[in-house]
């Protein structure tokens, strides 16, 4: 199945979504239609029982220039806001939803581009790509990038991109956790396919939980993490897919997958 939206390419097969940015002459810049078009696709896959992993790409060569600054000047207070808000709920939409999503990164990303990179579960970077949050070049400090960027690795190496808004190679943001892979642009679409079919998970419920723990429990202290974790491995082990993918294992048989949550108490 394909659709195309103006601005968003959407295709699905064999669990795997693939959202494509596609505004390859504007570098991909976030436009408000276009952030409108990504948070309204999410909330349609996020209940898509099909969709078990998403693939983030984009057209052209450039993966995303940031917010598309035509559209960022001299605008009101209520407008920045709305901009802002809009972007935060497509971020968080990409956080929150139940299946694993993969930035597959074959450019530059940057501002608003890198943010998307860093609010991805996991990211596959051809070794070309650059990474940067150059806002305070232009008066504009990249204050949402930084949210999910400061998560997706080491503060400092994060400040210093933040302070000197200059961009980091393909193996520089490896090294510091920004991406899991860096590839050749040739490898890219089978590396990509590769990482999906490896994290393509069983089941939508048992992903989600413990995605959803991994977030939260990077907000807590230690003590409240291992509270938080205990009470999701409890609803977790009573769910029909642990029951049965424990009794499989012991019994030295293929396990059967339902994606079911918690049986009859």
């Amino acid at each position: 199945m394909t659709a195309t939206e103006s601005l968003l390419t959407i295709e699905s097969a064999a669990g795997v979504v693939r959202l494509t940015l596609n505004r390859p002459q504007k570098r991909n810049a976030l436009s408000q239609a276009l952030l409108a078009e990504l948070h309204a696709a999410l909330g349609r896959i996020a209940t898509d029982a099909a969709a078990r992993v998403v693939v983030l790409a984009a057209a052209g060569p450039v993966f995303c220039s940031g917010h598309d600054l035509a559209e960022m000047v001299g605008r009101s207070e209520d407008d920045y806001r709305a901009i802002f808000s809009l972007c935060s709920q497509a971020m968080l939409g990409l956080r929150r939803l139940p299946q694993p999503v993969i930035a597959r990164v074959q450019g530059p990303a940057t501002a608003a581009g890198c943010q998307l990179v860093a609010a991805c579960d996991l990211a596959v970077a051809v070794g070309e790509a650059t990474f940067a949050t150059p806002g305070v070049k232009i008066g504009l400090f990249c204050t949402m990038p930084m949210v999910p960027l400061v998560r997706a690795g080491p503060a400092k190496p994060a400040m210093e991109m933040l302070l000197t808004g200059k961009p980091i190679s393909a193996q520089q943001a490896l090294a510091w956790g920004l991406v899991n892979r860096v590839v050749s642009a040739a490898q890219l679409a089978d590396a990509v396919g590769e990482f999906a079919a490896a994290v393509l998970p069983p089941g939508p419920l048992v992903v989600h939980l413990g995605t959803e723990a991994f977030y939260r429990g990077l907000d807590v202290d230690e003590a409240e993490a291992y509270r938080l974790a205990n009470a999701v491995m409890t609803d977790n082990a009573l769910c029909h897919d642990a029951q049965e993918g424990m009794s499989a294992f012991l019994q030295k048989r293929r396990p059967q997958w339902t994606g079911e949550g918690r049986g009859p108490k």
